[in-house]
């Protein structure tokens, strides 16, 4: 069952009710709950990590050679248990050119212990690598080659770029970025994490592609997502700088007109990009011109001019 969006902000005002509450009767309990959620956090926000990266041909539509780095985020909840389907999420498959070569890097991603799994025993490996060409050839309508290898590097192509595809910082914001990222709100700071994986949509494989008792299904999470059209406020961005010029701060002021209530704003903040999605009347989306410490960073709501303060202390 899905949850309406009226739903979401009730419990969201719940939310902020007990912190309130939390936080004026109990400081200590709120500075470990505090402390907690950075930390676990910390980890979600941090980006994929490459782990092995397999070496095939794309046959149709057109021949070409593919490399598929396989990573592992935090991000990408656990199967439930060895009977139930694997997550993950395929990014977005990505021609480059060297010299006169030409070849498709496609980044695919995994929770840790999937991979972790899978390293020590090779069959393990062999089947995860086999479920995971069938995968993008269900996902992406390609036709690969049956035969591969593990490459002696860990990944084709920068890890920043590998980074970007699967978060998503060039395209469209993912159902797994919006779910997954580490949520600063106003000063009151929460993670989430996927914690029910059957709410994705899944790609079953064909028996014969599922092998003895090591064989699993793998669960495609949606990479699209259908956005409610939503006005860009108004915004100004600006680097606060010390005497000597060097950069201090970022600080950002965002206009809500029509907005009087803390608990309709919604923040997110990486170290590199920073979402604000306001009761389905606004979005707004900037890559960051400097890291930021996510963990310094404060918020404040002026309810009499409407106005979202965020000010972001540099790394």
């Amino acid at each position: 069952m899905k949850t309406s969006s009226k739903g979401l902000l009730t419990q969201l005002t719940q939310f902020w009710n007990l912190l309130d509450d939390l936080a004026e009767n109990n400081p200590e309990g709120y500075k470990n709950f505090i402390e907690q959620e950075l930390k676990e956090g910390k980890q979600l926000c941090a980006g994929p990590e490459p782990q092995f990266c397999v070496q095939t041909r794309i046959l149709k539509p057109k021949e070409k050679m593919l490399f598929i780095n396989l990573c592992q985020w935090k991000r990408i909840p656990a199967p439930k248990s060895l009977t139930h389907p694997v997550p993950l999420i395929v990014g977005r498959p990505e021609d480059i050119s060297e010299t006169s070569d030409t070849y498709t890097v496609i980044d695919v991603a995994y929770n840790p212990d999937i991979l972790q799994t899978a390293e020590k025993d090779q069959v393990k490996k062999d089947q995860l690598v086999k479920m995971t060409m069938k995968c993008i050839e269900e996902q992406l309508q390609f036709t690969l080659s049956h035969t591969y290898h593990i490459t002696k590097f860990r990944i084709k192509g920068s890890i920043q770029r590998t980074k970007q595809n699967l978060m998503g910082i060039q395209a469209e914001c993912t159902d797994l970025k919006e779910r997954m990222r580490k949520e600063h709100s106003l000063g009151q700071i929460r993670s989430s994490t996927v914690s029910n994986p059957d709410q994705f949509p899944q790609l079953l494989l064909p028996k014969d592609q599922v092998s003895g008792k090591a064989g699993r299904l793998i669960e495609e999470i949606s990479s699209t997502e259908i956005q409610v059209e939503m006005k860009i406020p108004v915004y100004e961005l600006k680097i606060v700088k010390d005497q000597n010029e060097k950069p201090l701060k970022i600080e950002l002021k965002v206009e809500l007109p029509g907005i009087n209530s803390v608990s309709l704003c919604d923040l997110s903040v990486s170290e590199d990009d920073l979402l604000i999605e306001v009761s389905e009347k606004y979005r707004l989306h900037l890559n960051l011109p400097e890291s930021v410490n996510i963990e310094m960073t404060t918020a404040k709501f002026i309810k009499e001019k409407s106005t979202l303060m965020i000010m972001m202390p540099l790394v």
